[in-house]
């Protein structure tokens, strides 16, 4: 492995963990909370992200900025570990019903994501 692919894999990573961290507080701040919308919201919008940039990385692209993209930024933006901590912390504390709905919609919205962000670049670029 080159050692301009793993700075590029920082760089993006860097930038992906700051995005998460303002993003999911102030999505927290806007809603509340109560339950992990931050953490849902960020899973979501990389999700969308992920979609759209895998048709486009189809194209003619860098595999260092493919890999500080997709790698990094989308990596540390998107982090199912945290939402693995919330949904246990929620049952631990006997939220079974919060904790199902986490899952539910972490995994539903994200998949859903996904398959607009691929919609939208199929839109702009008529794929």
């Amino acid at each position: 492995m080159n050692f301009a692919l793993i700075i590029s894999v920082a760089i993006g990573g860097s930038i992906g963990a700051v995005m998460r961290f303002v993003g999911s507080a102030y999505v927290n701040k806007l809603i509340g909370s109560t339950f992990p919308f931050g953490t849902l919201s960020v899973n979501i919008l990389g999700s969308f992200i992920i979609g759209f940039l895998a048709l486009y990385f189809e194209q003619t692209i860098s595999a260092n900025l493919k890999a500080m993209l997709i790698t990094g930024m989308l990596g540390a933006l998107t982090t199912f570990s945290t939402f693995s901590l919330e949904t246990i912390l929620m049952l631990q504390q006997s939220l079974y019903l919060k904790a199902f709905l986490n899952v539910a919609l972490n995994i539903t919205l994200t998949l859903s994501a996904t398959i607009l962000g691929m919609a939208l670049f199929k839109k702009l670029y008529g794929v």
